[in-house]
């Protein structure tokens, strides 16, 4: 089977050309525009200047995809198009292109949930092309979604079955990461500069705040502790080389946050697998202190993390997510497909 996936739910353009072979996907093209240095000038993403630029190169990017695969249009299977969530502007010009594609080309379509796709990445192969071993028996499965809109505990009992366990009261801790890195003068997007900045502070520096790391639940909360980076920068204008402890104090208190809630669920529900994904999830400290600590008090459960490329925004996680979708016959009439910049993955099936 052939999947064409389309991404469009924020700041990238994404087409990918996902085949899946007897026991394994292979990626035969990806396509990734980027519009990060057109935002960087506002401090954040513009929806209507972001539909604007997926509207300039959706179709050149589906071209090149189609060129690097070496197939052509009709040689595909299944059509697979983020519908939600994301900024709704930036999300209808990639529905209305599935739409248009599955019209005129007969071929089945599927509306993908961006936050099932992103769980989804762990299932492509890694960086040396090999296929996770999540493929033969992942179920239940536990995935820590942590990205700059969603910071999310989901069980997932099968393919498509997803249950939210908690989730953040505020903000996201990739959302977190950008706010600290702009008070800090970083810069956007800030997340990957702090990140780069803190590898080379102490993270035991500073001790800001774990919100809700305690609390008997397995909701998040992260703006106490932007907050907390907020007063103190205000208070003491801390010099350029005091910048990379705040930062790896800062990072440090995230990931102690995402690791304590994790390992809470993981007590609290038998899995099979740990899926980490996300935006966040290429973030290195988290990487490696949730991989050790995981094999210390959980060696039966198999932990996973995307390959880097798959971890923000691409179109081969959401054509990853089409395959299963049509593999239960789960198709959308493309007069019925609509983008939904509010669908949660709860509401998933």
């Amino acid at each position: 089977m052939i999947i064409l996936g389309i991404e469009s739910s924020c700041d990238e353009t994404s087409i990918a050309i996902l085949e899946r072979k007897a026991d394994h996907f292979l990626v035969r093209s990806h396509f990734v525009a980027s519009q990060v240095k057109t935002h960087a000038k506002f401090g954040g993403v513009v929806p209507e200047v972001a539909a604007r630029m997926h509207l300039e190169v959706i179709i050149p990017g589906l071209d090149a995809a189609l060129h690097e695969a070496k197939i052509t249009l009709e040689d595909i299977d299944v059509i697979a198009v983020t519908a939600g969530p994301g900024l709704m502007s930036a999300l209808m010009v990639g529905v209305e292109v599935g739409r248009t594609l599955a019209w005129t080309l007969k071929k089945p379509l599927v509306g993908v949930n961006h936050l099932a796709g992103h769980l989804y990445a762990n299932w492509l192969p890694d960086a040396e092309g090999n296929t996770p071993s999540i493929l033969k028996a992942p179920f239940p499965a536990l995935g820590l979604l942590v990205s700059g809109g969603h910071t999310e505990l989901v069980l997932m009992r099968g393919y498509g079955k997803f249950q939210l366990l908690g989730e953040t009261r505020d903000d996201a801790a990739g959302e977190a990461f950008d706010k600290v890195a702009k008070l800090m003068g970083l810069g956007y997007p800030g997340g990957p500069v702090l990140s780069t900045l803190a590898s080379t502070g102490n993270p035991k520096a500073y001790s800001w705040p774990r919100p809700m790391l305690k609390s008997a639940n397995l909701e998040f909360s992260f703006a106490g502790l932007k907050t907390a980076v907020r007063y103190h920068l205000e208070k003491h204008h801390p010099k350029k080389k005091d910048l990379p402890d705040i930062a790896a104090s800062f990072e440090q208190a995230v990931v102690d946050v995402l690791i304590g809630k994790t390992l809470r669920a993981l007590q609290e529900h038998k899995v099979n697998t740990l899926l980490l994904a996300g935006g966040v999830a290429a973030n290195g400290r988290l990487r490696a202190e949730l991989s050790a600590a995981v094999a210390r008090r959980f060696p039966a459960v198999t932990f996973l993390k995307p390959n880097l490329p798959y971890c923000t925004d691409n179109a081969a996680m959401i054509a990853a997510a089409g395959y299963f979708q049509a593999k239960q016959k789960k198709y959308t009439d493309w007069k019925l497909l609509k983008a939904d910049p509010n669908w949660s993955l709860s509401k998933t099936t």
